[in-house]
Order: C-alpha cells, then structure tokens, then sequence
C-alpha cells in the first residue's frame, strides 16, 4: 500500500472517535457471541438424551382421582386412547409399559447382605439404545439384564449405606455385584440372577427386557391382566406447544423433567432472542458510527483525495487503506470479543458443574461461525459505504 497515502489517512484520525467505536461494537458483539453460545450449552443440558433412550421421549401417565383412594376409577390407557394418540401431529410412536404382575424380591451382595421387595417394567426393544448382545433374554436363561435409575444408587450411598455401615459403591463395582432375584408367581417361585447394565438419568424404573417381562407374567401370573398404566411416547420435539395443551386436555401427566425441558426450551429462546437483539442493535449502532467517523474522515481528506485523483492515483487505490482501517478495527473487536466469551463461558461452566449431575457444555462452533458471519457483514458494510463516497469524488477541482 502507497506510504503516501497512508500518511494521509492518518493526518485526520481521531484516536477517540475509534476508541468509541471499538467499545460499542465489542459490548453488541460479546452479547451476540455470549447470548448464542449461552443458548447452545443451556440446550445442551435441557435436551440432553438418556443414554439408553432413543429420540426425545415423554413418560406419560393419569391424573389419580380422589375416587382412586377408595378402589373406583381406572388409570389404565385404552386402546383408544392409546391409538388417539398415536394420530397427533407430535407424536413419533407409543410403546406401553409393561409392569410386573408377580412378586419380586432382590438381595444384593454388600456386607451383610440387603434385600427389598421390588418390581420390574418394560418397554419394547425398539425404544431402547442398548448392545443387543447385553439387553438379551431367551426362555430357560436365569440371568437377567436390568437398568436401573441413577438416583437409586445416590440414594443408597446418601442415606441406607452410611446409615447401616455398609460400603459406598461406585457405578462400576456396582454393576460387578450379583444380584439375587426372587419372582414369586401363583404356583411356583424361581431364583435369577440379576446384571446390571447400565443406569438411567431419565427412567424412574428397575427396566428388564420385554421378552423376559411377557415370559415371566405368562409363566407366573397367568391369569392377571396387563393393561399399561404409562406410555412412553415418543416426540418431534418436547418443546411443541401443542404437547402440554393435549395433555391437560385428556387429563395426562407427564414424569420425568422432559417436558419441563422442552417448556424451559421455549423460555430459552425467547430470551435468547431479546438478548441477541439488544446485542445486535448496539453494533448495528457501532457500525454506524464507525461509518460516520470514516465519512468525516474523508470529508476531511477530499481536497487531497481530488489531488491524489487528479495526480493518476485510481479509485481503488484510494479505497483499500480506508478499507484496511474499518477491516483491522472489525478484526480486532471480535477477537476480544471471542476471548471474552471464552472466559465467561469456562466462569459459569465452572459454576454449573457444581449444581448439576449432567455433564452440559455445547459446541463452540455456532459462535465462531457467527464471530465470522459479523466481521464479514460489517467489513462489507463499511466497505460499500467507503468506496461509494470515493467513487462520488471529483476528477478536477
């Protein structure tokens, strides 16, 4: 680039009115970048999946009525029901729970020993994200694979294991312990072993497969009815408006903390949005008055830039050191402001792991993508601006 022209450029700078510029666009920028990566780590833990569920998933259930004390009313679904909502816009596919109809009872191996009452469910395979090879059962086999709920563990190493002096137990060694498992039918009793295959954040339930659960209730309880009392019902999205509006319509409830999620979802872009169109006006802004310095500038410098004109410089050449200004300026700003998002980000990422069970942390690369989607944008802008005055000069005085 020709000195001359540099030296020209810098004779009307204002040191101030860049500096005013610089710090306006970085506070819209930081916003806009902090806003959108806040939005994908936030999502990353409100959608997070089970690892053992396939899709986003809703657990539905029945309002239990005030006559549900005294024997009367029914919780179960129908198949009406069941096939009513399988024709809703949301809705992907619904399997039924399958409850156990006989009596379990469970021993683990720990110290002394501890054993429980307890009860089995299932859903169909195809619901569940587990090696076949480990979430398999055939008639005759006396090892049955179970997921059970996370927060089981946690409580036992809070409150049972501390309480009775028994060991602590990590998610490994506990999935290494036999477990002992006792299903009492109608007529006879029969002894299984119990493995442990994975734990669940999301399913309030000791789950076996289903081909062991419709064995077991034919073989143990033949006469007993199964009919669902909760589906799993499987969604386009938990944050469709329509699904909490149809639940309380017919009367569902929901467990779990997926629909709150996907209700927090919507509340989280909704802020989402105000904070990046707080942000994105304050740059707006600070392009603005990056342009207005630059025109002045130019303002400043047109008898010279006739001159330079008029002496065989092109337009283009006078174009590029103004060009390379509002480039570096740009450049400058979102790189501060990268590292600025950065640092808040590992600050409250360092606060959340503290609160929460659930890893959360999402991609960074929406956020670089829109650090350079704004330099772009905002170079173009200024440089549109800047080649049109030039090009508006004179070519004489």
């Amino acid at each position: 680039m020709n000195r001359l022209l540099l030296r020209l450029l810098r004779r009307h700078i204002s040191p101030l009115q860049l500096l005013g510029f610089s710090l306006a666009n970085f506070v819209g920028v930081a916003i806009i970048l902090l806003g959108i990566q806040f939005y994908q780590d936030a999502r990353s833990s409100l959608e997070a999946k089970d690892k053992f569920m396939k899709g986003d998933y809703i657990i539905l259930s029945k309002r239990v009525g005030g006559l549900a004390l005294f024997g009367s009313g029914d919780n179960t679904f129908s198949d009406q029901e069941i096939k009513e909502l399988e024709e809703q816009s949301f809705v992907k596919k619904v399997g039924r729970f399958t409850p156990s109809k006989f009596q379990v009872s469970a021993g683990l191996g720990v110290g002394s020993g501890v054993y429980t009452y307890m009860f089995f469910e299932s859903v169909p395979d195809d619901f569940i994200d587990v090696s076949s090879d480990e979430w398999q059962y055939r008639n005759g086999d006396t090892s049955v694979p179970i997921i059970i709920p996370r927060n089981y563990l946690g409580l036992y190493n809070s409150a049972f294991a501390q309480s009775q002096g028994l060991p602590l137990l990590s998610e490994a060694t506990m999935s290494k312990i036999p477990l002992t498992i006792e299903a009492i039918g109608q007529h006879e009793t029969l002894q299984l072993r119990g493995r442990i295959v994975g734990f669940s954040n999301r399913l309030n339930t000791l789950l076996v497969p289903h081909s062991f659960l419709s064995s077991m209730n034919a073989r143990l309880a033949p006469n007993e009815m199964v009919r669902p009392t909760r589906l799993i019902m499987e969604v386009t999205s938990v944050s469709d408006a329509e699904i909490p509006v149809y639940l309380k319509a017919n009367g569902y409830e929901s467990e779990g903390e997926r629909l709150a999620s996907g209700e927090s979802m919507y509340l989280l872009r909704l802020v989402a949005g105000i904070v990046l169109s707080v942000g994105l006006l304050i740059s707006v802004l600070s392009v603005y008055l990056l342009m207005l310095s630059i025109y002045l500038l130019l303002q400043k410098n047109t008898k010279q830039l006739e001159s330079l004109l008029l002496l065989g410089y092109t337009r283009q050449e006078l174009v590029r050191p103004y060009l390379a200004l509002t480039f570096l300026l740009n450049a400058l700003v979102i790189i501060v402001s990268l590292v600025a998002v950065i640092e808040v980000r590992g600050y409250y990422l360092r606060l959340a792991e503290r609160l929460l069970s659930d890893e959360i942390g999402g991609t960074m690369r929406y956020t670089y993508l829109a650090a350079a989607a704004l330099l772009c944008v905002t170079t173009l802008l200024n440089g549109l601006a800047i080649r049109r005055k030039i090009y508006s000069l004179r070519t004489f005085s």
